[in-house]
């Protein structure tokens, strides 16, 4: 199971104030994580479409693509990933935020 990708989902509900040009300099802020953090092999994000009416008001929704367990495991505390997360709250832009891991299966 440790050679298995992990996919790291983000669900997120941002403020309803969130300026275009903020979220934009989040979401570039978020993709650029690839590039500084051995092990995620992949980055997309969208905006909920779902007619189902059951997002619970999330609104957005991003997703990493880690290489394995071991990876995603060593993202968490990477200084790269804090700085983020920290730069993400003194934004103030989500509301609420849910995370689920899992390793794709068929």
């Amino acid at each position: 199971m440790g050679n298995k990708h992990v996919k790291h989902v983000i669900a997120i509900r941002l403020r309803m104030d969130t300026t275009d040009e903020v979220f934009h300099a989040f979401i570039q802020a978020a993709r650029e994580l690839v590039n500084k953090i051995e092990g995620i092999i992949s980055f997309e994000y969208g905006a909920n479409n779902s007619s189902e009416g059951l997002n619970r008001g999330m609104t957005h929704v991003i997703v990493l693509t880690f290489a394995h367990v071991q990876a995603r495991d060593a993202y968490l505390p990477h200084p790269e990933h804090r700085r983020f997360a920290e730069w993400v709250r003194q934004l103030d832009i989500i509301e609420e935020l849910l995370v689920i891991d899992y390793s794709p299966q068929s």
